[in-house]
């Protein structure tokens, strides 16, 4: 059975035929997912994630403020996160939180400081967090070495299309690292060697769905039952059974989020 660590089901892009693709994922092995809310955190997209991991007993849910949206975030946004998390035991991280200064979509320095605020956060509701880092490598492993009193962040660095330094970093960190449809591209050598290179107990896969379908699925809208083909290019870089990284990956899920999944 296969876990799809990130995904973003509750979107309009899957509003027509939800429930099937939920069906396609579980007729596919998969056990699994986590689902994570973002966008605006005022205009109820984070609502609307909680609600989704609470209708289904086999997805889970993250929520918090992407860097995207960092100018949003404010006192108000801070209670709303905090209020879900208390209220719903669907949430089991706080992310996608990071830096990405490809887009620049909130200014940098509003983005850094967001980052950090939200590691406290994420502290004080002991959960461990999902990192989004894009052309901001250095930038995210100061600030992750650099984290709140009192607090050792865990968590996921998700959708992995970083350098070898940045992933041997985040291991020193006792970060898993999840990779995509990106790894079975064509042109992505550089990446398969990195993840070859990520021990297996540390491993985890995703769609980032509806984005980055992977071979053969490309130039579709990703869905969860895909994830399987990710696992697929994982076993072939490890010389594994696909069998076998679902498996580990599963494992690996489970104990980054004491969670109890069955494989």
């Amino acid at each position: 059975m296969f876990i799809d660590s990130h995904a973003h089901i509750d979107g309009a892009e899957f509003d027509a035929d939800r429930d099937e693709v939920i069906q396609r994922a579980r007729d596919a092995g998969v056990s699994a997912i986590l689902n994570v809310g973002t966008g605006d955190p005022h205009s109820g997209a984070l609502e609307r994630a909680v609600e989704l991991a609470e209708q289904h007993h086999d997805i889970y849910t993250a929520i918090g403020t992407h860097p995207h949206d960092a100018r949003l975030f404010d006192g108000k946004a801070e209670q709303r996160i905090t209020g879900l998390i208390k209220q719903s035991s669907r949430v089991i991280a706080w992310g996608e939180i990071g830096l990405d200064f490809h887009y620049d979509n909130s200014p940098r320095d509003v983005q850094m400081e967001v980052f950090r605020r939200q590691l406290h956060l994420a502290r004080d509701a002991h959960l461990p967090v999902i990192i989004h880092t894009r052309e901001a490598e250095a930038e995210t492993i100061e600030i992750l070495k650099s984290p709140p009193a009192g607090f050792n962040p865990a968590g996921i660095m998700h959708c992995f299309s970083g350098s070898l330094g940045l992933a041997q970093q985040a291991l020193e960190l006792g970060f898993l690292i999840s990779f995509s449809g990106i790894l079975t591209f064509k042109k992505a050598d550089e990446l398969r060697a990195i993840a070859q290179r990520v021990p297996l107990d540390n491993l985890l896969i995703e769609t980032d769905c509806p984005y980055l379908s992977p071979i053969p699925f490309r130039g579709k809208r990703n869905e969860p039952a895909y994830v399987v083909e990710v696992a697929r290019c994982l076993a072939g870089i490890h010389g594994l059974e696909v069998e076998e990284i679902a498996r580990i990956s599963t494992e690996n899920f489970n104990r980054l989020f004491k969670l109890l999944v069955e494989m």
